[in-house]
């Protein structure tokens, strides 16, 4: 049985509401911003975010938004909270879903609620809603959507009569293929340093690491669904079925030189893959993710929000700007102008804008986002990424290597994530219990 543990907070209503006004957090619901002119200062790690910034200023003369690039990763967020400490933030900045719970707690970002939180409701679907309203409060308006596919290199499946697995038995299947076919070839990675494609997966079985009662937060890092999970990819790896690599060159070059020819991700992996190995066109395929029961089932691999720093100077044109760049059709074209990108937008009217840009030949003229929207569909809603994220990834990307080895087995792992997350809950001044 998975062990679940609980994190309250005495005296609290609802354990996301009371960490929101305990650390800092303010009802804006009921006021607007003021003002909607003048300047804004705008951090971001992702691609194109210079262009968008361009195309806002062009469009919009009342207000003059000024691009900083910043690292990606914990360097980022470190400078982000350190700036916040500061009184030097920005007035908008780009968060990541999985750490937006930690910054809305520790009282970090404002409320949106009374600005862009009706923009929330309007546009975008529960499963993406619920990864930036947190506590009844909007903290962040989304971007993109990072569902889950499945890329397979269609010429060595063709030539090996693989078929394309559509449940995870079938999936070992192929992987056993393909390493028959090719004894230098595997079906699939574990990433060894990167948790977001296990938690993802945890997502798609159904796992719910985090939720919140009428007055705790719920640790489930190790239930059934993920440690099902964890369990499976373990013995692929230890049957040497998927190859253990980083996420970055070992990965890319096992790619280029034909050593994976099928592996998970998410939608922006097919712009990421072309751009990368460009060599390859007409090789690959996309498909839907393997599910456990073979019906359509998802989750997120990625994705990101923006938020307005706590002491803004001008959350007024801020709030405009973010609206613009994340729901208006000319902000998601500046999105996708430098370069190749399979960005699939969170609000789903905006797909046709991303799918007209992206060109088709690189996958045999393959209609990806028709692929990437059934599987936005089919993402369950009831994720809640926690306050200590960080905590928890750094947990589990730990003990990736020692999985790789076959010293630590994968369902243990997150059962040491989840004990690592809920000291971390302890020592923010949490209270944990046992159920």
């Amino acid at each position: 049985m998975s062990r679940r543990t609980t994190a309250a907070l005495a005296g609290s209503v609802t354990a996301l509401a009371l960490l929101a006004t305990a650390c800092g957090g303010t009802d804006q619901a009921a006021s607007s911003p003021e003002k909607k002119t003048g300047k804004v200062t705008f951090w971001s790690f992702l691609k194109g975010s210079d262009k968008v910034a361009e195309a806002f200023n062009r469009s919009h003369p009342d207000i003059e938004v000024t691009f900083e690039t910043v690292p990606s990763g914990q360097e980022y967020y470190s400078k982000l909270t350190n700036a916040v400490k500061a009184g030097t933030v920005p007035d908008v900045a780009v968060v990541e879903y999985p750490h937006l719970p930690e910054f809305a707690a520790q009282g970090k970002v404002e409320d949106l609620s009374g600005t862009l939180g009706p923009l929330v409701k309007d546009r975008f679907p529960e499963a993406t809603r619920q990864l930036v309203d947190l506590g009844g409060r909007t903290w962040g308006v989304p971007r993109d959507a990072a569902p889950l596919m499945m890329m397979y290199r269609k010429d060595f499946f063709t030539r090996h009569k693989i078929e394309v697995p559509t449940t995870w038995d079938a999936y070992r299947n192929m992987t056993e293929q393909v390493r028959e076919a090719d004894a230098n070839a595997r079906g699939g990675v574990l990433y060894t340093d990167n948790p977001g494609v296990l938690e993802a997966l945890s997502w798609q079985a159904g796992g719910r690491w985090f939720s919140t009662g009428k007055d705790s937060w719920q640790v489930t890092v190790d239930d059934a669904p993920s440690k099902k999970v964890a369990a499976y990819w373990g013995d692929l790896a230890r049957e040497d079925l998927v190859r253990p690599l980083s996420q970055l060159d070992p990965f890319w070059t096992s790619v280029q030189k034909g050593r994976t020819v099928a592996y998970v991700c998410a939608s922006w992996c097919a712009g990421a893959h072309q751009a990368t190995v460009p060599d390859q066109k007409g090789k690959w395929a996309v498909a839907p993710v393997p599910t456990w029961d073979g019906k359509p089932a998802s989750g997120m691999y990625g994705g990101s929000s923006f938020v307005i720093p706590k002491g803004s100077d001008n959350s007024g044109a801020a709030a405009e700007f973010i609206k613009w760049i994340t729901t208006d059709p000319e902000g998601m074209k500046a999105w996708v102008s430098a370069g190749t990108s399979s960005m699939f937008p969170a609000d789903p009217g905006l797909v046709p804008v991303t799918k007209d840009a992206f060109a088709t030949d690189y996958y045999g003229g393959q209609d990806l986002y028709a692929l990437m929207a059934g599987s936005y569909d089919a993402i369950p809603s009831g994720w809640t990424w926690g306050p200590a994220m960080g905590a928890t990834n750094t947990a589990i990307v730990d003990q990736l290597p020692k999985v790789a080895d076959g010293s630590v087995s994968l369902p243990d792992a997150l059962s040491t994530a989840e004990r690592a997350t809920v000291t971390q809950m302890r020592q923010r001044g949490l209270k944990v219990t046992a159920p």
